[in-house]
């Protein structure tokens, strides 16, 4: 009987301590993903947001062990697939591969219509991929230099004009933002797709235009169009010889502008699993594969976490947020 006693004594002073020591235990993770996960793309198959999706999606979907589905749900500049992913089910199994123009841009020029708010109803993770912005113009233009471009534009108010892929996109607002820092005037030439605009810049249509660097390398080496410098404080290792605009012009020094791709979760996903998924990413990014078609694309992989992603975005917003409020700027 004393040692029934004494066996039950020690067991309950094994649960009180179990019970003491629950408080202190680790919560377990929530299990994910338990099915498919859908990545959204605000954007048509085929475009560089789509193209990138396809080079991290089998990646990604050999690491979280669940086949990851690429969705295209085009529409309103990317504004639709946007807020399908922000009235998604905050679990994890849907995330969305966007771009500064729609999460950061699209309700400042189009606020009656963009009914999210993209610094607050999508939970950043991970960001992939950033490149500047470049000056182009055509190649009979006789200004060799962006200090001899910049002398004829304050010479001749009015007199050029420049291309972008469409009123209150970043590509309008990086020109908008030479603008006004530069105090030169430039006619401001909206387009549908970045690849009509350099068909007209090469045939000498346009004279100048805002545009990725990826997308203007390959022909400003063939000698079809001029690149006068990216906007940004370094040159892109994809293309070392353009140098940053305000090396050549004091007053374009400091209006960096670049396009880039992130990861984001609906808002009230949980943290554990943003983590586990920038973990993930990160392994992704790391990928030989993935690693050469960023390279060959002229992308730089980036990597940033949820925070210094966070913090990144706060700084676009008041950058573009700048930019629309002094050029009272509106797609509507």
């Amino acid at each position: 009987m004393l040692n029934t006693v004494n066996s039950r004594r020690r067991l309950c002073g094994a649960l009180a301590l179990a019970a003491l020591a629950c408080p202190f235990a680790a919560p377990a993770q929530p299990a994910w993903p338990t099915r498919p996960v859908t990545l959204l793309v605000p954007y048509a198959a085929g475009g560089n947001v789509d193209v990138m999706a396809r080079w991290i999606g089998p990646e990604l979907s050999q690491r979280l062990g669940q086949p990851v589905v690429i969705e295209n749900v085009a529409g309103a500049g990317g504004v639709i697939g946007t807020e399908k992913a922000v009235r998604a089910r905050p679990d994890g199994h849907t995330l969305l591969l966007s771009v500064e123009s729609t999460v950061v841009i699209a309700k400042m020029v189009t606020p009656s219509t963009v009914r999210y708010d993209g610094l607050k109803d999508l939970m950043p993770v991970t960001l992939l991929g950033i490149q500047p912005l470049a000056l182009a113009g055509k190649p009979a233009l006789p200004q060799k230099s962006a200090a001899d471009l910049y002398a004829e534009l304050k010479a001749a108010p009015g007199k050029y004009s420049y291309a972008s892929s469409g009123v209150g996109t970043s590509l309008h607002l990086g020109g908008e933002l030479l603008k006004q820092q530069g105090e030169v005037d430039m006619l401001h030439v909206p387009y549908r797709t970045g690849m009509q605009i350099l068909a007209d810049l090469s045939g000498n249509q346009l004279d100048l235009a805002v545009l990725p660097l990826s997308m203007v390398m390959q022909q400003a080496r063939a000698g079809k169009l001029r690149v006068y410098g990216v906007m940004a404080d370094k040159p892109s290792p994809a293309m070392p010889e353009a140098l940053p605009l305000g090396e050549g012009v004091p007053a374009w020094r400091g209006a960096d502008v670049a396009v880039w791709q992130g990861i984001f979760a609906p808002r009230g996903t949980p943290p554990e699993v943003v983590e586990r998924l920038h973990a993930a990413l990160t392994q992704v990014l790391a990928a030989p594969g993935v690693q050469k078609n960023f390279e060959d694309s002229g992308v730089t992989r980036m990597g940033a976490g949820p925070a210094e992603f966070a913090a990144f975005l706060q700084g676009e917003n008041a950058k573009f947020g700048t930019i629309v409020a002094r050029g009272q700027i509106k797609a509507e």
